[in-house]
């Protein structure tokens, strides 16, 4: 069997509308020009998702699809693409041709120059309000935890070489976060400016809860920065207690100046407690992703895989 140059990974989720589009445009920008592969991962849709898929899957002979029996979000679904892959390079889009495949060869151009991972960078983001927010904060916590390059712009569409995918395939936990794992793995990375499309047809899945799941993922899995804030968070409030305790002391002993009430008491509590609270929930949360991965939890279950026994394009 050859191996193809590209493997092109996509995630699809309630995207029965879009996919023919999808494989029809990477068609006309890679037909002729380059040998690739189509993997197409079904999220467990709630259409007719993977219908759509095996039906392509029939007609042509580079497409695989694999079914995953539950939903296990974007990443999980993105390492069972990846491990499927065969390609010198990996390209990683979304299934809502927001990403365009016209990018797809510019983006092989460069990072075949010897780049681990060129990420596309859109200039202007047609996408809500909600999503750039998410986007941008989880770009600022990722310069922080994972020393992401200020200038480089997180994007779910990009391309990887061989050597690299290898390395992100081997990550067990049940918790993956893609962009996470490539800065944990190398700082060889750059980018391009690429046109970001409308969606195609339909609305975006993107929510609050996927946001904040990104952000979760990459708080409390990439580094233990978080729990040596609470260390320091809790130090500094130790000493903020204990200078206000001297003064409480040094107004009741010899000041002679006694407090009415307990309003002072109250805020104190209110204050601390909060504190405690925050930093058994950040020690929880690494303790449970613990408690998930030394039992196992599968990152994704495959019930169906459909290809062609013929070589790719």
């Amino acid at each position: 069997m050859n191996i193809p140059e590209l493997s092109i990974v996509v995630p699809v989720y309630n995207s029965a509308g879009i996919i023919t589009e999808l494989q029809r445009q990477i068609a006309a920008a890679l037909d002729g020009k380059i040998t690739y592969e189509l993997i197409l991962v079904n999220d467990c849709s709630k259409d007719e998702s993977w219908k759509k898929i095996t039906e392509l899957a029939s007609k042509h002979k580079n497409i695989t699809g694999a079914n995953l029996r539950k939903n296990s979000g974007q990443d999980n679904a993105l390492l069972a693409g990846l491990r499927i892959s065969k390609g010198n390079y990996a390209v990683i889009m979304d299934d809502d041709l927001q990403h365009s495949p016209a990018a797809i060869m510019d983006l092989y151009t460069v990072c075949s120059n010897g780049w681990d991972v060129c990420y596309a960078n859109f200039n202007s983001k047609k996408q809500s309000a909600l999503k750039n927010t998410g986007s941008d904060l989880n770009g600022k916590v990722a310069q922080l935890l994972v020393q992401k390059p200020k200038e480089i712009y997180l994007s779910p569409y990009k391309i990887i070489n061989r050597s690299t995918v290898n390395e992100i395939i081997k990550f067990a936990g049940p918790y993956p976060y893609i962009d996470g794992i490539i800065l944990s793995i190398s700082s060889n990375i750059t980018q391009i400016d690429v046109a970001h499309q409308e969606r195609l047809n339909g609305k975006s899945n993107y929510n609050f809860s996927r946001s904040f799941s990104v952000f979760m993922k990459l708080f409390t899995g990439f580094s233990v920065l978080p729990l040596r804030i609470a260390t320091v968070t809790g130090c500094i409030a130790t000493f903020v207690g204990f200078c206000l305790l001297i003064k409480y002391l040094y107004d009741y002993f010899i000041a002679k100046n006694f407090i009415e009430g307990w309003t002072t008491v109250v805020v104190l509590i209110i204050l601390f407690s909060g504190l405690i609270l925050i930093t058994l929930g950040i020690v929880g949360e690494y303790i449970g992703r613990m408690y998930l991965a030394i039992n196992n939890k599968p990152q994704y279950s495959i019930s169906e895989i459909v290809k062609s026994n013929e070589d790719p394009l």
